[in-house]
């Protein structure tokens, strides 16, 4: 399955909010309710237009009601409410023209493209812990058109995932063949100023990086400012926990930060993470990287994406 795939899948399975009917007895704390909501509304209403202080980067089809369906338009409403960067996983896959057309509204608006995925078609299950030729000769072919791809835009930020375990092989040999195929992207990416990041992931126990500390293992292991990681909030919930002591751990390998509350991969505000603490923290730690907003809508319709605007309002006031 492709990684596209895995990321349609996982930001379905939270499905949609519903609201519910209220319960006798529940009605005061309704009303108290919806009065705290007004207000929270009326802020971010007061704060449009104002940047934030981290800088979150929304991708395609987030705003798509209230923007609608073309991209350059959605770009432009991001642009608007406040966010200073986007993030697009398949934008090696579209168009000479169409990366043209992208870069040169970024660089118009002063705005920051985020990751893009380093995709050479199959790449889950191409494993590079393989060791496999083809595998790394594809790999390698990819970084070097993502390079020109990434011209078109100013990227700096590109996801890589080394794919699934090898039953047949021991854990070393496998993490060996990450390593060298990771060194070879990382020669090619130096040159041009990129940097790759690796994304450990939680969508099945069959992908080779699972915990943060592994991920910095190979990052370590290939010594190289190009070659850092990505860590993605929502995954990380999933499958290690402890987020800030984890975070703190390997802050000197992490180039790159992406969001989603946990369960259901939607805005910050819906699960169990407490996300005002979280971005309080990595402020306070210097951060000036893009923060990717890899998650769905908790509510649908132009109603939903504004609630998502909130959202960030509501957690990103932490100063």
């Amino acid at each position: 399955m492709k990684r596209g795939e895995f990321l349609r899948n996982s930001l379905l399975a939270g499905g949609t909010l519903m609201a519910g009917s209220i319960l006798p007895g529940e009605a005061s704390a309704a009303v108290g309710s919806t009065a705290v909501g007004s207000a929270s509304a009326n802020g971010a209403l007061a704060q449009k237009g104002k940047t934030f202080n981290l800088d979150y980067a929304p991708h395609e089809g987030m705003f798509s009601n209230s923007a609608g369906k073309n991209f350059l338009d959605q770009i432009q409403f991001m642009y608007d409410q406040g966010f200073r960067s986007i993030e697009d996983n398949g934008y090696l896959g579209r168009s000479t023209e169409e990366q043209t057309k992208i870069g040169n509204l970024l660089a118009k608006l002063g705005m920051r493209m985020g990751v893009f995925v380093v995709d050479g078609g199959d790449n889950w299950k191409t494993s590079l812990t393989t060791g496999k030729k083809e595998f790394k000769d594809k790999f390698v072919d990819t970084c070097k058109r993502s390079v020109e791809a990434a011209k078109r835009c100013n990227a700096k930020w590109l996801t890589v995932v080394p794919g699934f375990y090898d039953r047949r092989l021991p854990y070393g040999i496998q993490m060996a063949n990450v390593v060298d195929a990771m060194r070879a992207g990382a020669e090619i990416f130096e040159p041009a100023g990129l940097i790759m990041v690796l994304e450990t992931l939680s969508d099945t126990p069959e992908l080779f990086l699972q915990q943060t500390h592994e991920t910095y293992n190979v990052c370590k292991a290939v010594n190289s400012p190009s070659c850092k990681i990505l860590y993605d909030i929502y995954h990380m919930q999933k499958t290690e926990g402890n987020l800030i002591v984890n975070m703190d751990r390997c802050w000197d390998e992490i180039a790159y930060i992406q969001i989603g509350d946990n369960p259901g991969r939607k805005e910050p505000t819906t699960g169990e993470i407490h996300y005002k603490n979280l971005f309080k923290h990595i402020h306070g730690k210097g951060y000036k990287g893009v923060m990717g907003m890899e998650h769905g809508n908790s509510r649908p319709e132009a109603a939903g994406e504004q609630r998502v605007i909130q959202a960030y309002r509501e957690v990103d006031q932490f100063l």
